[in-house]
């Protein structure tokens, strides 16, 4: 069987996409656009070969966790310069936190929905056109546009 992302939980994947899309929604509407500065290079990169070191100690010695390897994924992030492997990076760290939910979700014997309501998380019922549409959501709030209450999207006719 092919590994799906759901870490032995059909639909985890796409709640936790969906959860990731609407907190960067929030994000959008709390601070706008930011157009800063990385702050990352190569003078990390002694943090992000400690981080590695402590991985392989931590995982010989059977004491491994999520945040030794967000950790390490996050330190080696910080030590690029060029776009590409920046990105390369920034990629694994988002899918190790995303991981890391999937577990928390998992190891809880419940998932949290909208509400705070908990359920089991064999009744989990994220659809993907659900995380389609919450993408979907994201990026028309990304690109400033808005629905009316009717599901509509503000200045686009039907």
């Amino acid at each position: 069987m092919t590994p799906d992302g759901d870490y032995g939980v059909p639909g985890s994947l796409a709640k936790v996409l969906a959860d990731v899309a609407a907190e960067r929604v929030a994000q959008d509407v709390m601070w706008g656009i930011q157009d800063i500065d990385d702050g990352t290079g190569p003078w990390h990169a002694a943090d992000a070969d400690r981080a590695k070191e402590d991985v392989g100690e931590a995982s010989r010695e059977g004491r491994l966790t999520w945040r030794h390897i967000l950790r390490e994924e996050v330190l080696e992030a910080f030590a690029e310069d060029g776009p590409d492997a920046l990105r390369t990076e920034l990629v694994q760290v988002a899918a190790v936190a995303v991981k890391w939910v999937q577990a928390l979700d998992r190891r809880g014997g419940t998932l949290p929905v909208a509400g705070g309501r908990p359920f089991a998380p064999h009744a989990l019922k994220v659809t993907a056109e659900e995380a389609e549409d919450a993408a979907e959501e994201a990026e028309d709030a990304a690109a400033g546009r808005a629905e009316d209450g009717a599901g509509d999207v503000a200045g686009e006719g039907r």
